[in-house]
């Protein structure tokens, strides 16, 4: 309806003298306005496309409005100005967050924890490996040198018979170490310096030589030893006897010198 009467008021000609109809009494086809007749060709044309713009405008608005009432949506209403119109919410989006001034958008409900600083999972000094403590300390230790023992041989010892004759005595070596230690426990010991701080001494020993006999070492040469003695030839009854004259050069065990001049038997 809106479109029909826009076009009827667009299609009156403008106030002036009337004219008489070209034709007699009846019915007369319509005819085009004066200043319709009056425009060039070119205005024709402009008013008859802005025309049907104009209803095509008016039929799809009008479309709108009948799909919208059928799916239940009401019709926006349409005013004059735009100050009539609602105004919408204005929601603010949202700060991001900056280095400076980190964003906590937390509710009410949110924990203390959750506003905390992030944690890093890397492990901080505090908390890594502790280093080993390693210490190198020197150690001084003394050990004993085993004294030697050499043998000498003595004629005047029975045969077979030992007698020590220096007596051995063992030496002492220094040793310096130098030892290495982590976390108290020994991990390492390195021989530094060997020194003989005292000389062992070597014992001797004298082994006789002598061999045994059955001569009695009072006499020379011999005389056999035995309970007694006397000189063979003369009135003793022995049980053992010596035949020559013999030197007396200890006791006269056997009472074979009778004169006494250290000779026996003669």
């Amino acid at each position: 309806m809106f479109a029909t009467t826009l076009i009827a008021v667009t299609m009156q000609p403008p106030p002036g003298p009337a004219h008489p109809p070209p034709y007699g009494p009846g019915p007369q086809p319509a005819a085009a306005p004066n200043w319709f007749r009056r425009a060039s060709p070119g205005r024709r044309v402009a008013v008859i496309l802005g025309s049907v713009a104009l209803s095509v405008l008016l039929l799809c608005c009008a479309g709108t409005a009948i799909v919208g009432a059928l799916t239940g949506e009401p019709e926006p209403k349409r005013t004059g100005t735009a100050a009539e119109q609602p105004q919408q919410p204005i929601v603010a989006a949202p700060a991001e967050p900056t280095q400076e001034a980190p964003a906590q958008a937390q509710s009410p409900e949110a924990s203390p924890s959750a506003t905390s600083a992030p944690t890093s999972s890397a492990p901080t000094p505090a908390t890594a490996a502790p280093s080993p403590v390693v210490r190198v300390t020197t150690v001084t230790e003394r050990a004993a040198i085993r004294h030697g023992e050499r043998t000498v041989k003595d004629a005047s010892l029975a045969e077979g018979k030992r007698v020590v004759r220096t007596k051995g005595v063992d030496g002492v070596r220094t040793l310096t170490y130098q030892v290495t230690t982590t976390d108290g426990v020994q991990t390492g010991k390195r021989l530094v310096k060997s020194t003989v701080t005292k000389q062992p001494v070597t014992e001797v020993v004298a082994v006789g030589t002598k061999k045994k006999s059955n001569c009695d070492p009072n006499y020379s040469p011999c005389v056999p030893i035995a309970s007694d003695v006397d000189c063979a030839g003369g009135s003793g009854n022995g049980p053992a006897y010596v035949s020559g004259v013999v030197t007396v050069i200890g006791d006269d065990i056997y009472d074979l010198d009778r004169d006494n001049d250290g000779y026996g038997c003669d």
